[in-house]
C-alpha cells in the first residue's frame, strides 16, 4: 500500500485554510491543521478530516514565530515523518482606507509582513527536511499583489512580496519541490465580514462582483481547489500565480454601443 501523504496547512481553523483542509483529506491526505486563536474552530476542521477518513491533528503556532513554525514542521516529521504539501494561507491584515495615509504605521507594516511574507519564508524553511522530491509549497497570496488595491496598503504591499518569495523559493527549490501561488480577489466569508462590518459586507461584495468579468467573487472552496491542484497534479508548473477572481482584474467590457 503507498504510504500516505502529508498535508501542513497553516491557518487553517477557518475560511480558505479550512476548505485547503477538508478538500485534501477527502482526497486521502492526513493534514496538520494550523491555527493561531481559533482554537475551537480548528478541532472542528481535524474532525471533520478525521470523518473523512485522515489522520489530523490540529496544532496551535503563530507563523510569524520562527520556534512555532519549527514546532509545526516537527510535530509533522513525529507524527508522520514527512510532508507533502505546504499550504502557506496563514495571513493577516487591518482594515484603513487607502485615501488615509495616516491610518496605518510603521508598527502596522511590520505585523503585516510578520505573518504574510516572513511566516511563510519561515514554514519553507521549517517544512524543507521533511519534503520529499515531488514535494511542493503552495502561498495564498492576493491579486492585491498585483493591482494595488485591497484593505490596505501594508496588505497589498505584502502580498507583492509574496510573490517575489514565491518566485525566489521556485528558482531555488527546483526541480525538487514546486512552488506555485493563488491570487484571490474578494473572497466571500467571515474574513472580509468582519474587517469591514455587516452593515457594509453586501455593498463591498456587490461592488466587486459587479466588477468582474464573471459577476461573483470567490469561495473559499474555489481558492482551495485551485490550491490543490498546484500541489497535486501541476506537475509542470512552479514558479507560478494562479488568479482565482471571476475576472476582477480582467474586468468588464467598456459599453462602445449601447
Amino acid at each position: 500500500m503507498a504510504e500516505r501523504k502529508v498535508a501542513v496547512i497553516t491557518g487553517a481553523g477557518t475560511g480558505v485554510g479550512a476548505a485547503c483542509a477538508e478538500w485534501f483529506a477527502q482526497r486521502g491526505w492526513d493534514i496538520l491543521v494550523n491555527y493561531r486563536a481559533s482554537s475551537a474552530a480548528a478541532e472542528l476542521v481535524a474532525e471533520a478530516c478525521r470523518a473523512l477518513g485522515a489522520d489530523a491533528v490540529a496544532v496551535q503556532g503563530d507563523v510569524a514565530s520562527d520556534t512555532d513554525c519549527r514546532h509545526l514542521a516537527a510535530q509533522a516529521g513525529e507524527r508522520w515523518g514527512r510532508i507533502d504539501a505546504l499550504i502557506n494561507n496563514a495571513g493577516t491584515t487591518k482594515f484603513a482606507p487607502m485615501s488615509d495615509l495616516e491610518a496605518l504605521g510603521a508598527d502596522d507594516f511590520l505585523a503585516i509582513y510578520a505573518v504574510n511574507v516572513v511566516g511563510a519564508y519561515q514554514m519553507a524553511r521549517a517544512a524543507l527536511p521533511l519534503m520529499p522530491p515531488g514535494s511542493a509549497i503552495v502561498n495564498i497570496s492576493s491579486v492585491a499583489g498585483n493591482n494595488g488595491t485591497g484593505s490596505c496598503y501594508a496588505y497589498a504591499a505584502s502580498k507583492g512580496a509574496l510573490n517575489t518569495l514565491t518566485l525566489s523559493l521556485a528558482r531555488n527549490l527546483a526541480p525538487a519541490i514546486r512552488v506555485n501561488a493563488v491570487l484571490p480577489g474578494l473572497i466571500e466569508g467571515r474574513w472580509v465580514r468582519e474587517g469591514v462590518g455587516d452593515a457594509a459586507y453586501d455593498t463591498v461584495r456587490a461592488n466587486y462582483a459587479g466588477s468582474a468579468a464573471l459577476g461573483t467573487v470567490a469561495t473559499p472552496a474555489d481558492v482551495a481547489a485551485t490550491a490543490g491542484w498546484l500541489a497535486t497534479d501541476a506537475a509542470l508548473m512552479t514558479g507560478q500565480f494562479v488568479i482565482v477572481d471571476a475576472g476582477l482584474l480582467l474586468g468588464k467590457p467598456p459599453q462602445i454601443l449601447k
